[in-house]
């Protein structure tokens, strides 16, 4: 009894360390990211950055001071 006891340790020890699936997420390559165009150029720039002001979005501040400005 001892013996299968011991044989089944070892045999657990070895395919934790050997045999088992290790669950790791692969390295993201790129976040992909939202663009947006600018409502008074219309360059596209990530949405993270862009200004956005009654439901309309803009690459700066300039574009937004030249759109209320009209």
């Amino acid at each position: 009894m001892k013996f299968l006891i011991l044989l089944v340790l070892i045999g657990g020890v070895i395919w934790f360390f050997f045999f088992r699936k290790i669950s790791s997420k692969p390295p993201k390559k790129h976040d992909e990211e939202l663009m947006v165009a600018c409502r008074e150029c219309g360059t596209y720039v990530a949405f993270k950055e862009a200004i956005l002001y009654n439901g309309e979005y803009f690459c700066s501040p300039k574009c937004l001071n030249h759109k209320t400005a009209q």
